[in-house]
């Protein structure tokens, strides 16, 4: 993402910053959610840099729109993203499936 937001002019530094708090937001979700006890707040965690990485693929659409990025680049960064959602779903969806695993065997 750092190459992305090296490409915004000064006069479009919100978006910048929009983008690369987006961007940093995803691995400390992660690591925060990794440190975490309990799995409905290890999920909570994956759910929130779930949300940060689509946060991040809408800045990169702004960036496509108004002509900072080229396609190739654009395209990596997209295909990036839907493989980092992806995880984060997959993790967030087994914890789930463990906590009512979990909740059948201890009833």
């Amino acid at each position: 993402m750092q190459d992305v937001i090296d490409l915004f002019p000064p006069g479009r530094a919100y978006l910048a910053d929009q983008l690369r708090r987006a961007s940093s937001s995803v691995p400390a979700n992660i690591a925060e959610g990794a440190g975490e006890l309990t799995k409905r707040d290890k999920a909570r965690f994956y759910r929130i840099a779930r949300r940060s990485a689509t946060e991040c693929a809408a800045h990169l659409d702004v960036c496509r729109t108004l002509e900072r990025t080229d396609s190739s680049r654009y395209d990596a960064c997209r295909s990036l993203l839907l493989r980092i959602v992806a995880m984060l779903v997959r993790m967030a969806v087994a914890l789930r499936g463990q906590r009512r695993a979990g909740l059948r065997t201890a009833g």
